[in-house]
């Protein structure tokens, strides 16, 4: 007789488990991403794509990212979320195939990025989904992927992709999913994991206490970070038209292209990092929109960016490891180098003196060791008392081409959620030589992506002429 396979649950982190928990029905924090391919040796004698041989290629590489045939079981009563593999899973439920009306352009693509990011995930199957379009113009297609944000942050989506892209083709395996714990033990592990955690808390305490000259330091910057990250959480940032009460489920989608070296020549012009330039140009894109929209730039209260900051030490390819940055951004400042000044002056004190970064990541400790809905919390109230008025990320990608099955990628348009009062939300993906930008807004607030894209390519061609003269 086969022995049954050992049970399998496993803990989301304080984060992973912030971004259910803080869902609405017009707030899903799902990331993703819009990559575009040429053709080549995936075009069909009809003009489309091979989805068969896609599909296949897929399911041979799922046992490279398995969270992705997992899906999530709560603990009853103390309601923390675990993965668990999923004895129902089906591929063909989370791959799907359609087309563009040919010739499908880049206005059509992104429109259906908006509808399809507008969907919610099922909360009972693993959290992705990935669509293959076909019926683009030039020959090419396109995949629009999703996934929750408790599956991956940018920096894993990243992994991801390049996981994937660089696999071989080969036949698929067999996968047997293991079996869950029953709830009473799921209850049991959960309530053993918080026990375990108070002693654990206390213990760095007494270290801490033990050696002060050397954890003194270390102390004081928690501490203080703690309280800086606090006081900003908890104070409103300035009310503007990119910030209604609440938002609704339906998203527009739009994305442009700036060159990577000449926003590196404005880096070494200035100072500063790649992530300054580009919260720069963010900065005087956002100024000229508000401007359009009859808005004052020079309100004294902060318009602040939410500015995710990648603490991940492994190259793990799953869950979310970073830590969060509140920075202001100088609307009002319409001098392109005095504002990249500004911006290098503010994310240098958030980084350091503010201890923003440190902070988070010791909610995140404090959490993980107990109640992760420590963390989940904090985020409710920040977002409550709106302590941000946009997201912006930074994923650094492969500066090298990469090829799907042969076909090349030519861009790839990230996608960051919104959360409940927030119509717009900016990523970032670097890859083989370019800067991808994708704007995702809620369709209910009436924000124009297409317009922010304007300004975007406008204030950066100002800077870089600024910078560069």
């Amino acid at each position: 007789m086969k022995p049954m396979a050992p049970h399998f649950a496993d803990r989301l982190s304080a984060l992973d488990a912030s971004f259910l928990d803080i869902e609405t029905t017009g707030s899903h924090m799902e990331i993703g991403a819009v990559a575009t391919f040429e053709l080549g040796p995936l075009r069909t004698e009809d003009g489309g794509v091979d989805f068969a041989r896609i599909a296949r290629f897929v399911e041979s590489s799922l046992p490279r990212v398995p969270r992705y045939r997992q899906r999530i079981l709560r603990a009853p009563i103390v309601d923390q979320p675990y993965w668990v593999d999923d004895h129902q899973f089906r591929l063909n439920y989370h791959l799907r195939h359609t087309a563009l009306p040919r010739p499908g352009d880049e206005r059509q693509l992104h429109r259906l990025a908006g509808r399809i990011f507008g969907h919610c995930l099922d909360p009972a199957r693993p959290l992705w989904e990935l669509w293959v379009v076909e019926g683009l113009r030039d020959d090419r297609f396109a995949l629009i992927f999703k996934a929750h944000h408790a599956l991956a942050d940018g920096i894993a989506g990243a992994g991801i992709l390049t996981e994937i892209l660089t696999g071989t083709e080969r036949d698929p395996e067999p996968w047997t999913p293991r079996p869950p714990p029953p709830p009473h033990e799921l209850l049991q592990a959960e309530v053993t994991h918080r026990a375990a955690g108070v002693p654990r808390l206390v213990s760095a305490l007494r270290d801490a206490a033990a050696h002060p000259l050397d954890q003194a330091s270390t102390l004081r910057d928690a501490a203080t970070g703690a309280l800086e990250t606090l006081r900003v959480g908890l104070s409103q940032a300035r009310p503007s038209p990119l910030n209604p009460p609440h938002i609704g489920p339906h998203r527009r989608f739009d994305a442009c292209r700036l060159d990577l070296e000449a926003m590196k020549a404005v880096k070494r012009s200035l100072g500063g990092t790649i992530n300054d330039v580009v919260l720069t140009v963010a900065t005087g894109a956002i100024a000229r929109y508000l401007e359009r929209l009859g808005e004052p730039l020079d309100d004294p209260r902060d318009f602040r960016a939410l500015v995710p900051v990648n603490t991940r030490q492994d190259t793990g390819i799953a869950g979310n490891r970073v830590a969060l940055m509140f920075v202001p951004l100088p609307l009002a400042l319409r001098d392109p180098i005095a504002r990249h000044t500004e911006i290098c002056r503010r994310t240098a004190h958030a980084k350091h003196e503010g201890g923003h970064a440190t902070a988070s990541e010791l909610f995140e400790d404090v959490a993980n060791w107990t109640a992760t809905t420590l963390v989940t919390a904090l985020m409710k109230v920040a977002t409550f008392r709106r302590a941000f008025n946009v997201v912006i990320t930074n994923v650094p990608g492969p500066p090298f081409a990469m090829h799907l099955l042969g076909a090349r990628l030519l861009a790839v348009h990230p996608r960051v959620p919104l959360y409940e009062n927030q119509a717009l939300g900016l990523a970032l993906f670097s890859y083989d030589g370019g800067m991808y930008w994708g704007l995702n807004t809620d369709w209910s607030s009436g924000a124009h992506p297409h317009l922010l894209v304007q300004d975007i390519q406008t204030t950066f061609a100002e800077l870089h002429t600024a910078a560069t003269q």
